[in-house]
């Protein structure tokens, strides 16, 4: 099983638990396991959307859960605060996994 598919699997396997502790409504992978390319010095880059944003500890706390997870450092970015610059790249890359 390739990155994307094992983060894809993991994701699937805690979304009850992202959804009501972190308020999340939706997660993508993008970046390099999106591309399958990722190395073991990888970090993960995941784009996130939430029902209620949350403060910046519970973003702290969201990235933190997803890192013992995924057993990778993670990255989140919040779809809402992508920059025009980058939304675009972004957007043509990312794999939603739901």
């Amino acid at each position: 099983m390739n990155g994307l598919e094992r983060v894809r699997k993991a994701l699937t396997r805690h979304q009850h638990e992202l959804r009501t502790s972190f308020g999340l409504s939706g997660v993508g992978v993008f970046g390099s396991y999106a591309r399958k390319r990722q190395g073991k010095a990888s970090d993960l880059d995941l784009l996130v959307d939430f029902q209620r944003a949350p403060g910046l500890m519970g973003f702290l706390a969201l990235e933190e859960r997803l890192s013992r997870i995924l057993g990778v450092k993670v990255d989140l970015v919040m779809k809402s605060a992508l920059k025009p610059g980058i939304a675009e790249r972004v957007l043509k890359e990312v794999v939603y996994v739901w």
